[in-house]
């Protein structure tokens, strides 16, 4: 598994997911990238790489399962050609499987998330050559117990198995946020434990950053 992206002049790099990713990117205040981690991310590499022009590109859509992705991925992915591709996918595919959170999306089970993730990079790989940035999907939780937490963990092995597989830059977030947890309280990173402050994107950025040594 590699970790270091090379970047050249005028490549796309797209980042793709749920809400977390797309954070108001629709919206005239904050659009095209949002407000989020794809907007701290790009703004950072667009100022420490000015002589690149590089051509950042956020599709992320609110509520988005892996089985949404695959319904969009040639609109949404493909069709721009990226040079470099992340995606953050799999905290909704869990959530929609706890009633008690109220999801009323479609829930995937994790055996039809990793072969559905796995076509979803095959295809890329194809037809674009891209490189991979994986980011795992993450809570914000302090509690071992919570079952949300605990099913996402298989979630998590799946990402992990298709950085292998592809070559790809991992983002271990969760791994980061458990490191961190015990110092700063769940309530501080998001009001839910999915969804982060403004800050937690900040430091998500970062750590996306780190990750592919840029």
């Amino acid at each position: 598994m590699v970790n270091k992206i090379e970047l050249k002049p005028n490549q796309t790099i797209l980042f793709t997911g749920d809400s977390i990713t797309a954070a108001g990117r629709s919206e005239p205040a904050y659009g095209p990238l949002g407000h989020g981690y794809v907007h701290f991310a790009g703004n950072m590499l667009f100022a420490k790489y000015p002589q690149l022009n590089l051509n950042i590109i956020n599709t992320g859509i609110s509520g988005n399962t892996i089985g949404d992705l695959k319904d969009r991925w040639r609109r949404d992915c493909i069709e721009h050609k990226p040079d470099i591709l992340s995606v953050l996918i799999g905290v909704n595919d869990v959530w929609f499987q706890q009633t008690s959170y109220g999801g009323a999306g479609e829930q995937v089970y994790f055996d039809e998330y990793a072969s559905t993730y796995s076509k979803l990079l095959s295809t890329a790989r194809e037809e674009c050559g891209c490189r991979f940035v994986l980011a795992e999907p993450f809570m914000f939780c302090s509690d071992r117990e919570n079952q949300m937490f605990k099913d996402l963990q298989v979630y998590i092995e799946v990402v992990h198995t298709m950085a292998e597989e592809f070559d790809a830059v991992l983002v271990p977030l969760q791994k980061k946020i458990d490191e961190q947890i015990g110092q700063v309280p769940d309530e501080k990173w998001s009001v839910d434990s999915v969804h982060p402050y403004l800050w937690a994107h900040a430091w998500i950025a970062q750590r996306w950053l780190e990750a592919a040594n840029l």
